[in-house]
């Protein structure tokens, strides 16, 4: 098996697609499976691999994390007409994927690809809804070819079947390290750091910008009753385009971190009390998978793929999307029950548990060899 990835973002790049990529193409490598990887150049520096291709690129509009890339295609087709790939994954629409689209059908390719971002949910925010019907023709044309299409979650799964973007959907689920996000890294570090003197912290880690519904976490702090609220310090990990105006603007009793990353991040997600996450955007929630194997309780957004993390009741809350009344009481209940805060994090940290990179990418492989396979008798 020789794969051939096209993506539009790619570590050291920090978002979810990045760093799923990452570890699928660290996966690859441990199997003993050839890859060739064509993504954009970083704004970051970062070790050059054999297997990996960058290419002269811009930021993209609607998510400057993710970048267009100004591929050559001379040489992109040189390259796999060396390496004769079995099979192509595509995993974002834009400028790479649309060559590895067009390579793969010249030469017969068996071709799979993966959705990761609504960015027809980003419009609203960015006063773009006119683009959604031309967003969806394009999304429609462009899958058209792919043998499967794989996404996040079961909810994303659902809105593509409705949208008739793909009839063969299967699931590619999200691991988390649970050694790494772990209670046992819990340490009074960040509040020495900055001077946090209240009692519980709520925990906020994302992307700070409009489709996070970030404003929807300062809303529900500020709306707490005040006898909880002076007892609860909220704290923001991120960075974004948000960041230097809320972070400038004087919120008593919360602090903006900016961004984070390794073992600092994962001993804030264990000395926290609670997350809220209200983003209704996400077909997957890394983020949230992070929180709850570090034994930590989650409110967020009954949408998006995060609805299928968190069991209601059980290992934490799901409000319903921008309601600020059904954060705020959620909330307030896991604040003050210690009790039940602690016993929703251990059922968090359980689900956590089960959701392991390699079987995730076991899995993924096997219906990629399967594509493979099926291609193979058709044509036989």
């Amino acid at each position: 098996m020789r794969i051939a990835i096209f993506s539009d973002t790619y570590a050291p790049e920090i978002n979810g697609v990045a760093r799923t990529l990452k570890r699928y193409t660290d996966f690859l490598e441990k199997r003993g499976i050839e890859y060739k990887l064509f993504v954009p150049e970083s704004s970051t520096p970062f070790p050059a691999v054999p297997q990996v291709q960058r290419f002269t690129s811009i930021p993209f509009v609607l998510y400057p994390e993710c970048r267009i890339a100004l591929p050559n295609p001379i040489h992109i087709r040189q390259t796999l007409d060396e390496f004769q790939p079995t099979l192509i994954h595509i995993t974002t629409p834009f400028n790479l994927g649309l060559f590895g689209h067009h390579y793969g059908r010249k030469h017969q390719i068996p071709m799979v690809a993966s959705y990761h971002t609504n960015f027809d949910e980003y419009l609203d925010y960015y006063h773009l809804t006119f683009m959604e019907k031309w967003i969806w023709k394009y999304m429609n044309w462009f899958h058209r070819p792919f043998e499967k299409v794989f996404v996040p979650s079961k909810h994303t799964k659902d809105k593509l079947l409705k949208k008739e973007l793909h009839s063969n959907i299967d699931i590619w689920g999200r691991g988390v390290d649970h050694t790494f996000f772990s209670p046992t890294k819990r340490s009074n570090k960040i509040r020495e750091k900055h001077n946090i003197k209240e009692k519980n912290i709520l925990l906020f880690v994302g992307r700070i910008a409009p489709e996070k519904d970030i404003h929807i976490v300062l809303e529900t702090f500020h709306a707490l009753p005040e006898n909880v609220k002076k007892e609860t310090h909220l704290l923001v990990v991120g960075d974004g385009p948000q960041l230097k105006p809320l972070s400038e603007a004087n919120h008593k009793q919360i602090t903006f971190t900016g961004f984070m990353e390794g073992e600092e991040l994962a001993e804030v997600y264990a000395s926290c009390d609670a997350f809220i996450f209200p983003s209704p955007t996400e077909t997957f929630g890394n983020v949230v998978l992070e929180a709850q194997a570090s034994s930590i309780p989650v409110i967020g957004a009954k949408a998006g793929g995060v609805q299928n993390l968190i069991e209601d009741g059980i290992n934490g809350y799901l409000c319903s999307e921008k309601n600020v009344e059904e954060f705020v009481r959620s909330t307030t209940i896991l604040l003050e029950d210690k009790v039940l805060r602690k016993s929703m994090g251990e059922r968090a940290r359980e689900f956590a548990n089960c959701q392991s990179w390699d079987n995730i990418f076991n899995q993924l492989l096997h219906s990629c060899l399967s594509v493979q396979e099926r291609i193979k008798r058709h044509t036989a």
